[in-house]
C-alpha cells in the first residue's frame, strides 16, 4: 500500500470501478480515438461484469474508456472491443482450422460490423526453438501496400509487448505498471502507450488478440 497520494497515473482500477461516479455511461466519452500527442492508458485484466472475464482500460485521468466483457469464458473464438457506454468498436473472430491462429478484426459502423472483409487481420508466427511470439498484422486486404502492416513483438518480461509499423517504427508499447515512486503494480495491470497520430481504438483491438493469443482474456 503505497503512503502517498496518487498520481491520476497510479491510481488502483479496482478502487476507481467501485467509484460510480467514473462509471456513468450518459456521459460523453472519448469521441476521438487518436490525438498528437503520446497517450498513456492503464489496462486493469478484469472485467466490470461481476464473475465475468475481460478487461477495462482507464485514460490518464482515471476515466473508463474501453471494455472487454466475455461473461465468465476466457479464450472464446469471438470478443467484442467495446466503449464505456456499451458501443461496440470492433468484433474480433479466431479463424478455425489455422496451425498458429490467425484472427480477424471487423470495425463496426453504427450498429453492425462491416464483414465484407477484415478490417484488420493477426497472423500468430511461433518461433519455436526461441520459445517467444510475434504476430504480423495486416490492415484492410492481404494485397494491399505492405506499409499498412504492424508487428507486434514480446518484450522481456510477464505480459510486456511493442507494435511496430513496417518501418520498425514504435507505434505502441505494453508492460507491467508501475508507480511514479517505482513500484510495481500486479501482473493485471497494464500500462499502454501509444504514439502520437495513431488511432487508439486499433491499437487496443490488437492489444485484445494479444492477450487471446497468450489466454489473459
Amino acid at each position: 500500500m503505497l503512503s502517498e497520494e496518487p498520481h491520476p497515473q497510479d491510481y488502483n482500477p479496482k478502487f476507481l470501478v467501485l467509484s460510480m461516479a467514473k462509471v456513468h455511461p450518459q456521459t460523453p466519452k472519448f469521441l476521438s480515438y487518436m490525438t498528437s500527442r503520446r497517450e498513456t492508458f492503464t489496462i486493469w485484466m478484469k472485467s466490470l461484469v461481476f464473475h465475468g472475464s475481460g478487461c477495462t482500460v482507464f485514460d490518464s485521468n482515471g476515466e473508463i474508456v474501453y471494455r472487454i466483457d466475455n461473461y465468465g469464458r476466457k479464450c472464446v473464438n469471438e470478443v467484442c472491443l467495446m466503449d464505456l457506454r456499451g458501443k461496440v468498436l470492433y468484433s474480433i473472430q479466431r479463424k478455425k482450422l489455422q496451425v498458429f491462429g490467425c484472427w480477424d478484426g471487423y470495425k463496426w459502423i453504427g450498429s453492425k460490423a462491416n464483414k465484407e472483409r477484415p478490417w484488420f487481420q493477426v497472423r500468430r508466427n511461433r518461433r519455436i526453438f526461441r520459445g517467444d511470439t510475434t504476430c504480423c498484422v495486416t490492415l484492410g486486404s492481404t494485397d494491399e501496400a505492405k506499409s499498412s502492416s504492424f508487428t507486434i513483438v514480446a518484450l522481456p518480461g510477464r505480459s510486456a509487448f511493442k507494435i511496430t509499423d513496417y518501418d520498425g517504427r514504435l507505434v505502441a508499447e505494453v508492460k507491467q505498471k508501475q508507480s511514479s515512486s517505482g513500484v510495481m503494480f500486479g501482473e493485471d495491470v497494464l500500462t499502454l502507450v501509444v504514439e502520437p497520430q495513431i488511432d487508439h481504438s486499433l491499437i487496443m483491438a490488437l492489444v485484445t488478440v494479444y492477450g487471446l493469443i497468450n489466454h489473459k482474456l
